[in-house]
């Protein structure tokens, strides 16, 4: 086997095993006693949307290439919704816990001199 059937052999492979899934965000949420709140955490969740079944030659690669350029973009976009989602989740938790951690062996210092 040549080189470039190889490649084509894990490419094809690879998009098959890819192929009709859709990543979505999901946000899920927890009671935190300490702080009194519902902590809320956006998690990434692949979803099967189908498989590809019955496919010959270029049609099926056709649809290999189309199938994994979908959850290549799902992944990206939902990916981006993820971070950006918990990072306004943290910032709330911020905000809204009325008892904050303190480590131990932190101590108010006063400067009396």
């Amino acid at each position: 086997m040549t080189r470039l059937a190889c490649r084509r052999c894990g490419l094809a492979l690879t998009l098959m095993l890819l192929g009709g899934c859709v990543y979505l965000p999901e946000t899920t949420a927890r009671y935190n006693p300490d702080c009194g709140i519902y902590e809320r955490k956006a998690i990434m969740q692949a979803h099967q949307v189908g498989s590809l079944m019955g496919c010959q030659d270029e049609g099926c690669a056709v649809l290999l290439v189309a199938a994994g350029a979908v959850t290549a973009a799902s992944a990206v976009i939902s990916g981006s919704v993820v971070v950006i989602g918990n990072i306004v989740y943290w910032l709330e938790k911020q905000g809204q816990c009325v008892n904050s951690p303190h480590k131990p062996g932190d101590a108010e210092v006063s400067s009396a001199k």
